[in-house]
């Protein structure tokens, strides 16, 4: 019997969501004729075409092809046993419900029903013999199930000749339903050809994949003696088929973008030293050879007639700020302009003020753009972009605006690139002033992206990493140390400051309300300033106005203040050398990537650097993981890594990946080989097999496609 005929009668179809879009015009047919309500309840589960319906795969299995007697049900154990009912009874304490007791030759089973019909409890009467499949607990009277899949058993009916694949459902969604739109799309899929194989034979053939159809026919119905353990871990080669496809066309996609990069026309920015080496000259520090490394990767970018689009990792304090100097020094030296943006107001000063520290001297006009600016010196600065008076512009989300323009923009820098949306840094690319031309892209991240991620979400960029910290820094030292013993860590606050050192008070984001959070760290300013009143005490957070908060971090950068107390608005950016403690209160309720940001703003002097990590009990058991990570880990790569692994890639991209489909088969930890190959094979197919290639991403992607643009 076809696998399909069958799953109408036998199985329980469902699914999570789907993120692909199918090329089969006979998908926006049918589905445009369906029931409006039953077509909301396939959208809700993300099905929105026939290709949506038969990539509906299974999340496990149940074997409903052999009988258990009643003496090997073990608890833990999810077994099928047949049996008659021997007892019926319908309790109301503790609370209402319907208990059966089944016997078989070699024992007795209960089953147990907490919702249930009367026609059940008619069905299900003694001297029925019932079929019931389900996990096996101890009870109060011996072994039960508890909500056991049940049929009523007429003569000698057929067992299930194959493992019967389970999905989760939506509400008012039957499961016969669902199966039945499956086995429908199927059919319409394999008579328009929509199922055949696409990828080359050599392919198939080097890598030894089954047939993508079998593939699938094998997944929604696995044939006899196919180990079900294979295919609840995934680890099927049916599973490594649509995983590998789902993965190749997520490489075609970014590498094919990648190549169409190529195809533009950008400013060639040749190798400037003169200015370069000026500015290194008068620094009092070094470059290290990784950024050594990097400077070089980046310039050589430049020099290419199309635009770079590099991302530039590097942990907190790598250095990546005179990086991007010199970077911007290459540019300027070509006469091309240099736009800068910070995702915050604090972030955008502190890169001002740095920037203007090296630049000027040298003879480079310096801009500032931001929101919060006053309408005429705002006015001044956009006409000294319009100019080219000024060289380099540093800003935030104001860069965005049409009223912007540059004279001749050759290199934007993106600093904490995951904070903007595609459309944002889109917006500044198309500034670049000369027809035809699109600026050069240096996008930075001090949150260090795995290598899984990397090769895979970030394969449409080239990537340079400063692995290496500046000579005398050393890693913080962090304490973990629960909120009953606050008086302690004040004590140690005063310590500090007495001795001349700063310190920072950070009041954490509370159930995601700006204004709770303003509310704590106020209280706790007040707090502070009647604990310490020989202190010098500020408080800054993201309801000042710039003035205001330039004022504050400019008194704590110059010593006159001795504790900062502050909001997460710090986070990023600030660079305070003398400042060697901090306090992070509620550390339980932030993540990794934002624990590890803010413990980098100390031990950037000589001191050594102390975080205190507060946190009240009880802990949820992630936030003791999180806790746990952070504690024992200063390496912000396996910090990354870490993190992906409990939040997974849809929460660690942010905002880079919103509208971008995610993986939905394959795991990047665990399937790492797979995207190695796919990653290979996607070079291949698009250099021999450029056909092939296009309708991959179209079976795969859709639509979705032009998302990975950016």
């Amino acid at each position: 019997m076809r696998w399909w005929r069958w799953m109408l009668s036998s199985c329980w179809i469902s699914d999570p969501d789907s993120p692909f879009i199918s090329f089969s015009p006979l998908a926006a047919h049918f589905f445009g004729s369906l029931d409006e309500t039953l077509r909301k309840k396939l959208e809700k589960l993300g099905l929105f075409s026939d290709f949506d319906l038969v990539l509906h795969l299974p999340l496990r299995y149940e074997d409903e092809t052999r009988l258990s007697p009643i003496s090997e049900a073990v608890p833990g154990s999810t077994i099928q046993i047949e049996g008659v009912v021997v007892e019926q009874e319908v309790l109301t304490r503790p609370r209402r419900q319907l208990v059966c007791r089944i016997e078989d030759d070699s024992g007795t089973l209960y089953l147990r029903f907490f919702n249930f019909y009367a026609s059940q409890v008619t069905a299900w009467s003694p001297g029925t013999r019932l079929r019931v499949l389900g996990e096996i607990r101890t009870g109060f009277h011996g072994v039960e199930m508890v909500h056991p899949k049940c049929q009523v058993v007429h003569g000698s009916m057929a067992l299930a000749h194959a493992l019967t694949p389970v999905y989760p459902v939506t509400a008012g969604l039957p499961q016969r339903t669902l199966a039945r739109l499956i086995v429908q799309a199927f059919e319409r899929l394999r008579a328009k050809q929509l199922l055949q194989e696409i990828l080359p034979v050599t392919i198939l053939s080097a890598y030894q994949f089954p047939a993508f159809e079998d593939s699938l026919s094998i997944l929604h119905c696995p044939p006899a003696g196919v180990s079900i353990t294979s295919l609840q871990q995934r680890s099927h080669p049916a599973w490594f088929r649509i995983k590998f496809d789902e993965l190749l066309a997520q490489q075609l996609s970014m590498r094919c973008h990648y190549h169409q990069r190529r195809s533009q026309r950008a400013p060639v920015l040749s190798q400037q030293t003169g200015l370069q080496q000026t500015l290194l000259e008068v620094l009092p520090f070094g470059l290290t050879d990784a950024q050594c490394k990097v400077v070089a990767e980046i310039s050589k970018d430049l020099a290419q007639p199309y635009p770079m689009q590099r991302l530039l990792q590097g942990d907190v304090g790598s250095g990546k700020t005179i990086v991007a100097a010199l970077a911007a020094l290459q540019s300027i030296g070509n006469d091309y302009q240099v736009a800068v943006m910070a995702p915050t107001e604090i972030l955008a000063e502190q890169h001002f003020r740095k920037l203007s520290d090296w630049l000027i001297p040298l003879g480079v006009g310096v801009g500032w753009l931001s929101g919060s600016q006053k309408k005429s010196l705002r006015n001044q600065e956009l006409e000294r972009m319009a100019t080219g008076e000024a060289m380099l512009v540093v800003g935030t989300h104001a860069l965005f605006r049409e009223t912007v323009q540059f004279k001749r923009l050759g290199l934007v820098i993106i600093d904490e690139q995951h904070r903007f949306g595609v459309d944002q840094r889109l917006a500044l690319r198309m500034k670049g002033g000369d027809e035809g031309m699109i600026p050069h892209q240096l996008m930075m991240s001090a949150t260090p992206i795995p290598r899984t991620l990397s090769m895979s979400y970030f394969a449409d960029l080239d990537v340079s990493v400063i692995d290496q910290l500046p000579p005398g820094r050393s890693p913080v030292v962090t304490r973990l140390i629960d909120n009953s013993r606050r008086e302690e860590i004040v004590a140690r606050i005063r310590e500090a400051c007495l001795a001349g050192r700063q310190a920072y008070w950070v009041c954490p984001l509370i159930e995601e309300s700006e204004a709770l959070q303003l509310k704590t760290a106020v209280e706790t300013y007040e707090t502070l300033s009647q604990t310490f009143p020989d202190l010098r005490i500020a408080l800054i957070h993201g309801r000042l106005d710039s003035d205001e908060k330039s004022a504050i971090m400019a008194e704590f950068s110059q010593g006159a203040v001795q504790l900062l107390v502050a909001t997460t608005v710090i986070e990023v950016g600030v660079d305070v050398p003398n400042a060697s403690l901090m306090v992070i209160e509620h550390a339980e309720r932030m993540g990794l990537s934002q624990l590890h940001q803010l413990r980098g703003r100390i031990g950037r002097g000589s001191a050594t650097g102390v975080c205190v990590l507060m946190y009240q009990q009880p802990l949820s058991e992630v936030a003791r993981k999180r806790l746990q990570i952070i504690f024992e880990h200063s390496d912000g790569f396996e910090i990354a890594r870490q993190d992906l692994l409990l939040r997974g890639p849809g929460e660690f991209l942010g905002t880079r990946q919103s509208g971008v489909p995610l993986l939905r088969f394959a795991n990047l930890e665990e399937d790492v080989d797979l995207l190695e190959m796919a990653r290979n094979v996607a070079e291949d197919m698009l250099r021999d097999h450029p056909l092939a290639a296009q309708r991959h991403m179209q079976r795969w992607l859709g639509r979705k496609e032009d998302y990975l643009r950016a």
